[in-house]
């Protein structure tokens, strides 16, 4: 931002001078300058009273009177002014004394340098006045003397195009603001405009241009002193500036209005105050309401920390409904964003949702009662059919696993290190309470348990993708059927499983598979749809069952097989046969559990001769297993089928 250059201007200011390429400056070749910089005030007058000069500067320009400023010493800088230092003087940025002491704060040595004859309106490069500096840091008395002073007030910097009114409300500053509209500060001047590229809520991720999610060119800026309030929260300098004539329906560059900036903000306080000076709480210029923003953001200030409005939340909801928002309308568009940003966004996925279906996703049971109270429909699903009772389950929310996942419902692009993928992928205890309420919330307003979405997903299947047991307790005690089949073919227990980060090995959640196998009433996975490529009869010829084993069970003969067990089949069988390898929840997802090779009954033979056949040929037509006589020679399968028959 422009507001930066004097920053850096003050800081490099403060940095030894061998940090700035002075190493070359030794204290004694500009003593006047080593003593202001030691804060010896003796030396000083010493070195005056030796007429030292007063003005000679360092190699990057700053003076004397500079140094003072960075020390803040009064008494050092009056004697340099007294000895007829140049309060003016700039140094290789173009930072003058008089906008050091602005930048900082300190009225008493700004009032001191005006009296000597400093420019008021003195500016940086970027245009940065004295003025703009003592707005942003919250001096009254810097601002009052600047203005006593002759500065002018309406002068804007070159960057942004903003002025010293809004720098003071954008900083929270009510005092200046006031101060700046009592001088004439213009309640209707707006700041520059610039044009960005954004990726238009889709992925937040690097690369962050999912498949299918627009790129959008968007106008920034184009803000009045009001809508810099609505951004920042300042409820004090609105109230000023509505006062003096600022208009509440003020749009930005962008489109989007006063009410919806603060809402989004999640600054309730200052959208209520707006609602009851006629703010619109239906407009949606960019595809969302104040009220779907408000329920975004509910109590948040920022990711995971709390916001000390009490405006904010359900209070801004219950303003929002009793000044007529509209409790159904639907989400437009994504918003704007940016990688790996901690905005809260709305995601193009989420499109066609109502502020019930949001509050219902982040599990806002107060939120999701007090919108249908108002008329909310509690059915209404978004643009691809996903119901409010599916998102409260889970529907779309991904956490990730392995060393990637995401802490909450809110929360859209966080990597955290996790110790497991299990852990990554587990749902946090309280996060499940909150679900668990969310969805009986939703049955409890009339949704409907059994609703599908376009993918077929019922809400039982979101749960069963996440784990967790109590929500589906809670939607199998209200009629969700346990054997329904999405459009993949997958039952709720097909998708009881968890990736080790994205894209890795997949993993079967053992206890909710065991639940959902007790609701449904089946006995084994496959009867649920999780091994459904599995033919239910051998596929080999019947004179499979007479080939001989040409080589004899010996303790060598099954450790051999055992090596060749652990490096080809253990990673879908798992390590002693029962079907659980890492890999096993990922060929059930697709429609084939590996076999339970520890059992009695073996679905594709249990003879040593259809074993062999088996390992060699590979099980079909469809996928279940892959041929391996291109990888182990008969022998080797032969002590293979040995090991194996020991696992019984």
């Amino acid at each position: 931002m422009a507001k930066l250059a004097l920053l850096v201007a003050v800081l490099l200011l403060a940095a030894p001078a061998g940090v700035r390429g002075q190493s070359d400056l030794a204290p004694a070749a500009l003593p006047l300058i080593s003593a202001v910089r030691s804060v010896d005030v003796a030396g000083v007058r010493a070195l005056l009273a030796g007429a030292a000069d007063v003005n000679a500067p360092q190699p990057d320009g700053a003076t004397a009177l500079h140094w003072a400023m960075h020390r803040e010493h009064m008494e050092i800088a009056g004697l340099l002014i007294d000895a007829g230092a140049d309060v003016d003087a700039a140094n290789d940025l173009g930072v003058t004394p008089l906008l050091m002491a602005c930048a900082r704060g300190h009225g008493v040595l700004v009032a001191r340098l005006l009296a000597a004859g400093a420019d008021p309106n003195g500016a940086l490069p970027g245009g940065e006045t004295a003025l703009l500096a003592a707005s942003r840091a919250g001096s009254l008395e810097a601002a009052t003397a600047l203005l006593a002073a002759g500065a002018r007030v309406n002068d804007t910097e070159s960057t942004r195009g903003q002025s010293a009114l809004m720098w003071a409300v954008a900083n929270r500053h009510p005092v200046i603001a006031r101060v700046l509209l009592e001088h004439g500060a213009d309640v209707s001047a707006r700041s520059g405009i610039r044009r960005r590229v954004f990726n238009m809520g889709g992925s937040r991720s690097a690369g962050s241009a999912s498949r299918g999610i627009a790129l959008e060119e968007v106008a920034e800026g184009g803000s009045t002193p009001l809508l810099f309030a609505a951004r920042s929260g300042d409820l004090e300098s609105a109230r000023l500036l509505v006062a003096a004539g600022a208009n509440v329906h003020d749009m930005a560059a962008d489109g989007n209005t006063v009410l919806n900036i603060a809402a989004h903000g999640g600054h309730g306080s200052l959208a209520a105050f707006l609602l009851a000076e006629g703010a619109d709480p239906d407009a949606a210029p960019l595809g969302y309401t104040a009220l779907h923003a408000a329920v975004l953001r509910g109590t948040l200030r920022d990711r995971g920390v709390a916001n000390d409005d009490p405006g904010a939340g359900v209070p801004l909801v219950r303003a929002l409904l009793e000044h007529g928002a509209d409790p159904n309308a639907r989400l437009i568009k994504g918003t704007p964003v940016r990688r790996w940003s901690h905005d809260f966004a709305f995601m193009d996925r989420w499109v066609g949702a109502t502020p019930f279906w949001l509050a219902a996703r982040f599990l806002e049971v107060e939120m999701m009662r007090v919108l249908a109270a108002a008329g909310a429909d509690p059915r209404l699903p978004s643009r691809d059919g996903t119901t409010p009772l599916m998102a409260a389950s889970g529907q779309g929310y991904n956490r990730g696993g392995g060393s990637a996942f995401i802490r909450d419902r809110r929360d859209f692009s966080s990597y955290n290190p996790v110790e497991s993928a299990a852990l990554g992928s587990t749902i946090p205890t309280a996060e499940e309470r909150l679900a668990r309420a969310a969805v009986v919330a939703a049955l409890e307003l009339g949704a409907d348990v059994n609703a599908v979405n376009d993918a077929g997903d019922t809400a039982l299947h979101a749960a069963a993708s996440h784990g967790m047991n109590s929500v589906i307790e809670a939607l199998t005690s209200r009629g969700a059927d346990a054997k329904a089949q999405n459009r993949r073919g997958e039952t709720p227990l097909a998708l009881a499983v968890y990736s080790d980060g994205i894209g890795g090995d997949r993993f079967v959640r053992e206890d909710t598979a065991a639940l959902l196998r007790s609701l449904s009433g089946a006995q084994e996975p496959e009867d649920a749809g999780m091994d459904i490529a599995h033919p239910a009869q051998p596929r080999h010829p019947p004179e499979a069952r007479a080939v001989p084993n040409p080589v004899a069970a010996t303790a060598d003969s099954v450790a051999a097989g055992a090596e060749h067990y652990a490096t080809h089949c253990a990673t879908c069988h798992g390590p002693t046969g029962r079907g659980d390898g890492r890999l096993a929840a990922a060929t059930a997802a697709y429609g084939a559990r590996p076999s339970n090779l520890a059992d009695t009954t073996w679905r594709h033979g249990g003879s040593d001769g259809e074993i062999f056949i088996a390992i060699r040929d590979g099980i079909g037509p469809d996928f279940a297993m892959d041929a391996f006589r291109a990888r182990l020679a008969d022998t080797d399968i032969w002590n293979l089928v040995n090991y194996l028959k020991s696992l019984r």
